[in-house]
């Protein structure tokens, strides 16, 4: 009790106060920092988008990228500041992100082939956000390329998460133009020439659609079958516009053969009746 009494709460309060003052001050500075170098990574890489040194894709990339570095290494001066605040030994710190990368190193190697995956990824621009690929058996729009996962959006609005060491293989529908097919059968009770003629005025209307590059042209015949004539028809389109110019043509030499009375095919079966005598 006479400890108690006999101990001096003011210097405490006081030393207190003075802590939880400079805890303050760092987390408003942490704060202000974070804000200023967001606003700078992003006028940056908005700058380059302007000027034409990077696209839109992979602007955003590295932007996300930036901002992920830039959160993470405030992180840890604001726990070193911490750390010099209640004095304790910055080496101790020092020497467990040493422990903590060797136990990475040894016990996840997975995430170290996530990170060096990820770093492949964005240097050797397989990818930018708004493509579309295939990877890892998903096929979808990429959302965000990360050092350790990628996240694709698949058509039916699933977002996937991949690890980006299951990645070996990407093919992306993103680069450059695309091409529409459209392969359509008919009778063979019509005249080839005929449908031929059909097929290419239709292309000569559909050339007018903003989203057609090249064509569509009438290919020609690609198979002959039991019960079919099979028509090829291709377009040159706007990247990601292909499945909608498909459905286009679809329609339209579906109406035109109909118009102009040339059926579609169907199977026939043929029954032989044998009577005795």
């Amino acid at each position: 009790m006479n400890f108690i009494s006999d101990f001096d709460w003011g210097i405490v309060l006081r030393d207190a106060g003075v802590i939880i003052l400079q805890l303050i001050l760092i987390w408003i500075a942490y704060g202000i920092l974070k804000k200023v170098g967001k606003r700078i990574v992003t006028r940056a890489f908005d700058k380059m988008q302007q000027n034409g040194k990077m696209t839109e894709g992979r602007g955003q990339v590295l932007e996300r990228l930036m901002l992920s570095v830039l959160s993470y290494t405030l992180i840890f001066i604001v726990i070193v500041v911490i750390f010099g605040i209640f004095g304790l030994p910055i080496g101790g710190l020092i020497a467990g992100a040493g422990v903590v990368g060797l136990a990475i190193g040894f016990g996840a190697q997975g995430l170290v082939s996530d990170i060096v995956t990820g770093f492949f990824l964005l240097a050797e621009k397989w990818a930018d956000v708004g493509d579309y690929i295939i990877t890892a058996g998903v096929d979808g729009v990429v959302e965000e390329i990360g050092l350790r996962t990628t996240q694709i959006r698949d058509y039916d609005g699933i977002l996937h998460f991949i690890p980006n060491r299951n990645i070996e293989n990407l093919s992306n529908y993103s680069r450059g133009d695309m091409r529409a097919l459209v392969e359509l059968g008919f009778s063979y009770d019509h005249n080839i020439d005929e449908a031929f003629r059909v097929a290419r005025g239709v292309c000569d209307q559909m050339a007018e659609d903003a989203d057609i590059v090249e064509g569509p042209n009438v290919d020609g015949v690609e198979a002959i079958d039991n019960h079919e004539i099979v028509l090829r028809v291709t377009a040159q389109t706007e990247n990601m516009m292909q499945w909608g110019v498909q459905r286009k043509l679809w329609k339209a030499l579906k109406e035109a053969f109909d118009e102009n009375g040339i059926s579609m095919p169907y199977e026939h079966q043929v029954n032989v009746v044998q009577k005795e005598g």
